[in-house]
């Protein structure tokens, strides 16, 4: 039996060290409720501790990726009971941990790959902003839902999508109008970077990349992973000056002269476990 066990999410890993986690609320459409958002939160920190997994493929099981927040099940209207400062206080740590589910694919060790297919609302946003590419099949389309519920966005849509578009304008019109964004503008727009015919191709899609980056080092991998994520949060200048502190050590890798050697013989290489 698989090590990766959860009640709301599916992972499976395969031989070549690819993890593909599955949203696995069907008959719910995926939606988030509290177990949910858990589940991808532990699923995500167990897998950046796996040395064995590689890379990281998520899509959403059955009709769409994610409808969005499960407003039937969400425990928001509870936390709201009794003293505001109180009520207050619960809200800061049921939204801290909500933002932490997705900052656990962020901060994931491993490169993560969105395929996503028919409908993403909401929390959808904010899970595949997180992601490192994002995939979609020619039926989808992306809503920053929040504003029809009566709320700002707060688990990483406002902060990411900017970074992932470069387009504050249309950013904005996003997120203040709530209206679908479809498969096209997406990618014209570079919020997605391929577009499939449907949901089968465009897993298809995301593991025959998986499985390109599962080849590589594991070291050049994550150091890629992380100086990107780190660069852009801060000035040219300072990740430039983080690279070397980074890349000092790292340059002693046996990894090296065994890309080297693969790139010379025209024969893979075959890197040690990080």
């Amino acid at each position: 039996m698989s090590k990766y066990q959860y009640e709301t999410v599916k992972v499976d890993v395969s031989l070549e060290g690819i993890a593909h986690v599955q949203l696995n609320r069907p008959k719910k459409l995926n939606a988030f409720n509290d177990q949910l958002v858990s589940d991808v939160r532990t699923a995500f920190y167990d897998i950046s501790a796996d040395d064995n997994i590689l890379v990281v493929v998520v899509s959403g099981s059955g009709r769409m990726f994610t409808a969005g927040l499960d407003l039937a099940e969400t425990s928001l209207k509870s936390l709201n009971a009794g003293d505001p400062a109180r009520a207050a206080y619960k809200n800061r740590a049921h939204i801290q941990g909500f933002q932490a589910a997705f900052t656990a694919i962020e901060e994931c060790t491993k490169p993560v790959i969105a395929a996503v297919h028919n409908a993403c609302f909401g929390a959808g946003v904010d899970l595949v902003t997180a992601c490192d590419i994002r995939y979609c099949a020619k039926d989808s389309f992306f809503c920053v839902k929040e504003v029809d519920v009566g709320l700002a966005a707060d688990v990483g849509s406002l902060q990411r999508l900017p970074k992932v578009i470069g387009n504050n304008s249309l950013v904005r019109e996003l997120c203040l109008t709530g209206r679908n964004m479809y498969a096209q503008e997406a990618l014209e727009c570079g919020f997605v970077n391929k577009v499939a015919e449907n949901q089968e191709a465009v897993l298809a899609e995301a593991f025959k990349t998986a499985k390109i980056i599962a080849s590589k080092s594991p070291v050049a991998v994550l150091g890629t992973k992380h100086l990107l994520n780190y660069s852009r949060d801060h000035s040219v200048a300072e990740g430039l000056a983080y690279t070397v502190t980074w890349n000092a050590p790292m340059l002693n890798t046996e990894d090296i002269p065994l890309s080297i050697e693969a790139f010379v013989t025209k024969s893979p290489a075959k890197y040690s476990k990080l």
